[in-house]
């Protein structure tokens, strides 16, 4: 008979391609190229990863989606869960054929827009904060996320400047806590933060804060809590990149063009128990509530929930 070697210079291709196209097709019979050909389209009707995977694990992945995680999110969630899951892109094609049938997954995809922040008209005009250590002095362990102790704190606040979120977030685990005030006065905040913080006091060896003068009370948070509080330097947002960076997922729940002020405690309690049980890439999609209580990996429970329109 021919060689690979002959065929593939015939037919212009490859002699890898020859080989890979024998190995797939052979039988005992030889190689049927009407037969090769029906396996090849069989092979292209879909990805290979789509036809292995259970009509539970598609149900349980469809949940996931509903309760807000990416794809990416749940791809890595179920196969942390021992589960054999369906690719990225998979469920992405998911997701749009079930809009092409009448379905509504499509709404439950983030989408986060890429927001330029200005700096310097925005600046603090109400003078300096007294008394503030800088994080320059701050401890070199709270860099390495090595334990769980060390919070980023920050406020988020409603358009036309209605309502305020006080946030914090723990740098190892990102586990996160957040109060809903209706003012950003330095009382209300400070006792905000002992409120949140106060549960988890032996876990809070440091905080480090922003310039806002809505913190002019940390000396009274650091005695109630024991804790050491540093403060950025000012116009130095990326010096708290993970508070940043949360203040942006929970804009999902709670949009930049949405008053905050008639947001109850209960829904923000319900945004942050969300966050806290969504996996994360950066935890090797453990959720920070499973790092920070230091708990097994289990199938997640959320009750999903309509989204904020």
């Amino acid at each position: 008979g021919i060689g690979v070697a002959a065929i593939a210079g015939h037919l212009g291709r490859h002699r890898s391609t020859i080989g890979r196209e024998l190995s797939r097709n052979v039988s005992e019979a030889g190689y049927d190229p009407s037969k090769a050909h029906a396996q090849a389209r069989e092979r292209l009707s879909g990805p290979a990863n789509v036809r292995t995977i259970s009509s539970q694990t598609w149900q349980q992945a469809e949940r996931y989606l509903r309760l807000g995680l990416s794809p990416e999110q749940v791809n890595a969630r179920l196969r942390l869960e021992g589960r054999a899951s369906p690719s990225k892109e998979s469920l992405y094609l998911r997701v749009y054929a079930d809009k092409a049938a009448g379905g509504n997954l499509i709404q439950y995809l983030r989408c986060q827009k890429v927001r330029r922040k200005r700096y310097g008209s925005g600046q603090e005009r109400r003078g300096t904060l007294k008394n503030c250590v800088r994080i320059d002095k701050r401890p070199k362990v709270v860099e390495k996320r090595s334990r769980i102790a060390d919070w980023e704190g920050d406020t988020v606040i409603g358009s036309g400047h209605q309502g305020v979120l006080v946030t914090l977030v723990e740098r190892k685990s990102r586990y996160s806590l957040a109060a809903a005030l209706p003012r950003r006065t330095s009382d209300l905040v400070g006792e905000a933060m002992v409120d949140l913080l106060r549960p988890h006091k032996r876990r809070c060896k440091t905080i480090t804060l922003d310039n806002g003068k809505e913190f002019a009370d940390h000396a009274f948070v650091a005695k109630c809590l024991g804790a050491k509080v540093y403060f950025a330097h000012p116009y130095c947002s990326w010096e708290r990149g993970l508070n940043e960076n949360h203040n942006g997922l929970l804009r999902q729940y709670f949009p930049k063009a949405m008053s905050l002020a008639g947001v109850t405690q209960d829904q923000v309690d319900e945004a942050v128990y969300a966050l806290n049980h969504r996996p994360r890439k950066c935890l090797g999609w453990r959720t920070p509530h499973e790092v920070f209580y230091g708990l097994e990996i289990t199938p997640l429970r959320l009750e999903t929930r309509a989204l904020r329109t």
